[in-house]
């Protein structure tokens, strides 16, 4: 059954009906049995409420601050926006996106488009090639039953058109594709020069169950990324587009596509199509970059665009993991029991920002974390710092798109410590 709106919403809705129990990591052990929404009305606090550690929090004032602010920057930029849905896959996060204005959202992997499909996601931009024929054939079957539904993938291989045209004959609607340019030699997927792309392109054109509608690919895999070369790859895309245009390649669509944007070059995005010239169609200028919901204290804080350009704003982190020192074996060493299993750790390791014990909370001066065990955190304590055991150690957390996936549950938390919701992901 395709999805609807209607279905969407009442799937939506019924996430406050879910049953707190074992499977949630952090939450209070008294509240087993009540539904999410019933827990959400107990407005708990996240310090005193019967919270246990480790337990991850996402600022509700940062959440919603990052919201607005890439829905301004996407309309001052005349960019439609689809945020890359993988790094949080959140059901009420793409519903909030999209009430920002985000045109659809952007996935992965086949699995992610039937949890977008379940919650009523109507317009998905799969940035990837599928060639799995049970997937192509249940996006061809909401295709032909939704006619709601927009679907856009990547292609980037004649083989991989004839994958896909063998697994989708008798479809009714064709599947809309975008050729997918390469970032360069030696990165990613993508098709390598734009004699290829035309081939790519000529092998779409020769089957009737998929149809043309732009280019797209991916700037963060530019070789040695800079400012130079990432704009260099952004106009060979536009050039790409403008190419195939002239050759009638989009002779039939609504629209011509042109999509790019991860979360480390989006003002390059913005200033590059601001050239694209004028075509046959109307462009839709799509921008993909999604770890923007959260944000975090290590890798895009770091590399976030609105570090070159301050004038646009400024991202907050919205991430905090709050774990309790189980051990202080010596006055330069501590543990708390966080670990792998709680904290995004393949980039940078979490970062000790605040501490609560007697006395409230105070500042983690001299407190690093210097290695993650399983379900630990290797702590050194300068001269002097603050730390016993039975403190609560709050972390800034690095790449988000590696910790949502490690909490299907999380408390959504007002600056006094008010828990004012729960984010339910599905990975």
């Amino acid at each position: 059954m395709a999805a609807d709106s209607g279905t969407g919403a009442e799937r939506l809705a019924s996430l406050a009906d879910e049953r707190v129990d074992h499977r949630f990591k952090g939450l209070p052990p008294d509240a087993d049995g009540l539904t999410v929404g019933e827990l959400v009305a107990q407005r708990r606090n996240l310090f005193s409420g019967g919270f246990t550690t480790p337990v991850l929090a996402l600022s509700a004032e940062r959440l919603d601050h990052n919201l607005r602010l890439m829905e301004t920057y996407s309309v001052r930029h005349g960019l439609a926006f689809a945020p890359h849905g993988k790094t949080s896959m959140a059901p009420q996060l793409f519903q909030r996106q999209i009430e920002r204005g985000a045109w659809g959202i952007t996935l992965a992997v086949p699995h992610q488009v039937r949890v977008a499909r379940a919650f009523g996601v109507q317009r998905v931009f799969l940035a990837n090639e599928v060639v799995d024929a049970a997937a192509l054939k249940w996006v061809s079957s909401q295709l032909d039953a939704d006619p709601g539904f927009r679907f856009v993938c990547y292609v980037d291989s004649v083989r991989g058109v004839e994958l896909m045209d063998s697994a989708l004959r008798g479809a009714v609607r064709p599947v809309d594709v975008v050729v997918e340019l390469a970032a360069g030699e030696g990165a990613r997927t993508g098709v390598r020069t734009e004699a290829e792309c035309a081939a790519v392109a000529d092998a779409v054109a020769g089957v009737d169950t998929l149809r043309l509608v732009g280019v797209a690919g991916y700037e963060g895999e530019v070789p040695d990324a800079d400012s130079e070369r990432v704009r260099g790859w952004l106009r060979r895309l536009v050039a790409l587009a403008v190419d195939f245009d002239k050759d009638g390649r989009f002779d039939g669509v609504e629209e011509i596509v042109v999509s790019a944007g991860g979360s480390a070059w989006f003002d390059a995005v913005a200033d590059v199509f601001a050239g694209i010239p004028e075509l046959s169609l109307p462009v839709l200028k799509l921008l993909r970059s999604g770890a923007y919901v959260s944000h975090d204290d290590g890798h895009y804080r770091k590399i976030t665009p609105f570090n070159r350009v301050p004038e646009e704003g400024a991202l907050q982190p919205a991430f905090r993991l709050w774990a309790q020192v189980v051990s202080r074996p010596s006055a330069e060493q501590a543990f708390v029991n966080a670990g792998k299993r709680d904290a995004a750790y393949d980039l940078d390791l979490p970062e000790v920002q605040v501490v609560r014990g007697d006395g409230g909370e105070r500042p983690a001066d001299g407190i690093t974390v210097t290695g993650l065990s399983d379900q630990h955190a290797w702590i050194r304590t300068d001269e002097g710092a603050q730390l016993q055991v039975g403190d609560w150690v709050g972390m800034g957390l690095s790449h988000p798109c590696t910790s949502f996936d490690k909490w299907e549950l999380i408390p959504v938390v007002e600056q006094d410590g008010t828990v004012v919701d729960y984010i339910r992901t599905y990975f």
